[in-house]
């Protein structure tokens, strides 16, 4: 799952039939050295990596996922495979470093969508953010209150964005979605799950709309949001709408939906304004989508970089620990793992 391998790819790598492959998975076979090892550079993993037993790993129930339904159960159990060696490797940070302490509100299991309202309110006020003016950083927002935000380059459009609620929490974002106003909604709907959500199971129609209006009401408070929505006696005021989008960086089509969702357009309006997104070519990339830039995650890539400075053996360390290879590594984090220095020993090469 880590390598985003089938097994009739994987089979095919290491000379292995599909069937033969699944029963390895399933450990009704143990694989010879030799197939180990095939196996091992086949994944991006050491041969020790099959052996190594792993503490809490992280189940596709244990992950809010916002995903499209017809997103494969494979690459579900990818995306959790792939959340088990971050939240490995943020374990091991935790106790090398100081990071931020979690400080994200409990809120469980809000009763109806007045409650969502609510509750997005006192996330704001928690974090000191205020209600109204628009938030500088999503980004800032989630990883000050203690969270690591990742980018799965390569698992798949269909899923947009998890998050996994553990001792640190981990929301990972799909980099198939490029916009910046796309990644700050992705950014607070995960914050959502992780302020509503906590034991909860989601992924159902419920729990994501509560995490949607949680997001819209959070970056955008009502109260703000009434006072500067443009209004015209018939026709959506659409220089206004783009104007407010740029202010705020959030959609002109979350913008036309929380219009409907507080009662400031009716289901007609509504409607004719999602049909004119459409005919405009603007259903998934709107105008000043470019203008306005991607915020980029900074705290695992500062924990990583510090490493790399004052520890590399340490950071060296780590990744052997991991039993995984630089490759894969750079991969999950994005991180280039600088080279060690001619006379120093890398950790792997220590082991029988």
């Amino acid at each position: 799952m880590l390598a985003s391998l089938s097994l009739d790819e994987l089979g095919g790598m290491v000379s292995i039939s599909r069937q033969f492959a699944h029963r390895l998975e399933t450990n009704a076979n143990e694989p010879t050295a030799d197939l180990r090892a095939a196996l091992a550079a086949a994944l991006d993993v050491t041969p020790d990596f099959f052996a190594t037993p792993v503490v809490h790993p992280i189940r596709e129930d244990d992950c809010h996922f916002r995903r499209l339904a017809t997103a494969p159960r494979a690459i579900l159990a990818q995306a959790a495979a792939r959340g088990t060696i971050i939240e490995t490797l943020v374990s091991t940070l935790d106790k090398r470093l100081r990071l931020p302490p979690v400080n994200f509100p409990d809120a469980s299991n809000p009763a109806s969508m007045e409650d969502v309202e609510k509750i997005a309110e006192d996330a704001r006020r928690h974090w000191n953010l205020g209600l109204d003016a628009p938030i500088t950083s999503m980004m800032r927002v989630v990883e000050n209150a203690g969270a690591i935000v990742v980018h799965f380059d390569d698992i798949s459009d269909r899923i947009d964005a998890l998050s996994i609620a553990r001792r640190r929490p981990i929301i990972v974002r799909s980099s198939a979605k490029t916009a910046a106003v796309r990644l700050r909604f992705d950014l607070a709907h995960e914050a959502g799950h992780l302020v509503m959500h906590q034991g909860i199971n989601t992924g159902d129609k419920a729990t994501e709309e509560q995490a949607h209006r949680f997001a819209s009401a959070f970056l955008i408070p009502r109260t703000a949001f009434a006072k500067e929505f443009p209004r015209t006696r018939r026709a959506l005021d659409w220089g206004g709408l783009f104007g407010m989008k740029r202010r705020w960086k959030v959609s002109v089509r979350a913008i036309v939906r929380r219009a409907f969702d507080l009662g400031l357009i009716d289901a007609a309006q509504y409607r004719t304004a999602n049909v004119h997104l459409v005919k405009t070519g603007q259903a998934k990339a709107e105008r000043y989508d470019d203008v306005i830039e991607p915020e980029v995650s900074e705290l695992l890539r500062s924990a990583l970089d510090w490493l790399a400075a004052r520890d590399l053996a340490g950071l060296h360390h780590m990744l052997a620990e991991l039993e995984i290879t630089e490759r894969l590594f750079t991969k999950i984090t994005g991180f280039e793992i600088p080279a060690l220095p001619s006379n120093v020993v890398k950790f792997g090469s220590l082991r029988a």
